[in-house]
């Protein structure tokens, strides 16, 4: 979650949505996403909503425990059911996110999907994940969760290499992300993720080479790989500012992207999302393709956002002020925007550009059809889908996403 909340108008204290947000409802996927704020340690370059415990001492006293998070989580999801009413739709997907979600017994991780299961129903096929961290699990843990219902796990590898996990501050060593892949297959889960990160102050391309390749002999059947951004506030931002460790540019950014392609192309997996690739369409994550599309999910936990028909809230961020606000029967929602039809549209072309499907080129307007045509030109959309009416971004696009995106929305 971003480290600041945007401005918005003031949440209803019961929660509650217009009528024009909830018409239709039944048309779209409904997904939830679950937010455990706590981690054993912050990470250098992390600017997500998560607290240690020294952070939360004498800040919220036991409201902030993890200890009793899961019935805390679970009084929001009751929240949901009562504001979305009669909604008869199913969770297609949950994804527990975090902060660190594997620092709860999985037993708690389990509370709290069973919690939507109870409220809300799982559809056949639904997609259950979790995010874990190599070093707070084990082969138990790991079958408590898939006996639970959890059917994807996505282990945060970030580097093969020791060097670069600690300028990232990461505690597992080399090797531990790679095992549990194979612990989790050997606990029944169908789907594996491995994230990764890239251009990490000291890393080479022979270290990023490595861990390519590490994570690809891991047989993970979902690989995301992510450009390091530093953000202010951040202790890595004071190291680099400091210059105790470089700071990595955009042409190096750029050529570990390219190797990355090359690299997971051979081993047999298919970008899908200009961040992420997958070995088959079932092994793509779902739940992010539901952001990406503009679908309905509801956030639960501190500072999570939600969407729901073209309103968008968010929480407050503290998990002590999370908990109070919901033991005294109110929405832990901080503010709330109704979006106009077009931010929605801008929304759209932005998400959907970034996606091998690609964006309908109906949604541009003669500015950005006109920039679409130069940037087709320019070897940056696809021939083959412009001719069918859709915006697909090239490989060298891809590395001007950004760019391109700005261009089209005019």
């Amino acid at each position: 979650m971003p480290s600041v909340l945007p401005d918005g108008e003031t949440m209803p204290e019961d929660g509650s949505l217009p009528a024009s947000a909830l018409a239709g409802a039944g048309d779209r996927p409904l997904a939830f996403y679950l937010h455990v704020p706590y981690c054993a340690t912050r990470c250098g370059y992390c600017d997500f909503n998560t607290y240690t415990a020294t952070e939360l001492r004498g800040s919220g006293g036991v409201l902030a425990s993890r200890d009793n998070y899961a019935d805390t989580l679970a009084d929001e999801i009751r929240l949901a059911r009562k504001v979305l009413g009669d909604d008869p739709r199913r969770a297609r997907t949950v994804f527990v996110g975090g902060g660190t979600p594997t620092l709860l017994a999985a037993a708690d991780l389990v509370a709290m999907l069973g919690v939507v299961r109870e409220e809300f129903g799982l559809a056949d096929d639904a997609e259950i994940t979790t995010e874990a961290n190599p070093d707070s699990v084990n082969p138990e843990y790991l079958a408590e969760l898939r006996a639970g219902g959890f059917n994807r796990i996505s282990f945060g590898m970030q580097s093969a290499r020791q060097h670069v996990l600690k300028v990232l501050d990461r505690t597992h060593t080399p090797g531990r992300p790679e095992a549990c892949v194979a612990e989790a297959r050997a606990a029944g889960f169908e789907h594996v993720n491995l994230d990764l990160i890239y251009g990490t102050p000291g890393e080479s391309d022979e270290d990023w080479r490595a861990t390519l390749a590490a994570a690809v002999e891991a047989g993970p059947d979902h690989i995301s790989a992510y450009a390091l951004i530093v953000e202010e506030g951040t202790q890595l931002a004071r190291r680099i500012r400091r210059g105790e460790v470089p700071m990595t540019d955009d042409d190096i950014h750029a050529d570990r992207y390219l190797i990355a392609d090359s690299v997971l192309a051979d081993a047999g997996y298919s970008w899908y999302e200009v961040s992420n690739w997958a070995t088959s369409e079932a092994g793509r994550c779902l739940h992010n393709e539901l952001y990406w599309r503009g679908a309905d999910w509801w956030g639960a936990g501190p500072g999570a956002h939600s969407h729901v028909g073209g309103v968008r809230w968010w929480n407050v961020k503290h998990p002590g002020a999370y908990a109070a606000a919901l033991a005294g029967g109110r929405s832990p929602g901080a503010a709330r925007e109704l979006l106009p039809n077009e931010d929605r549209r801008v929304e759209r072309i932005m998400l959907e550009l970034r996606l091998r499907d690609g964006v309908p080129l109906s949604l541009l307007k003669p500015d950005g059809l006109a920039a679409s045509r130069k940037a087709l030109a320019d070897g940056l959309l696809e021939e083959t889908a412009y001719e069918r009416g859709l915006g697909v971004l090239t490989l060298r696009g891809r590395l001007l996403a950004d760019a391109v995106v700005r261009d089209l929305v005019d």
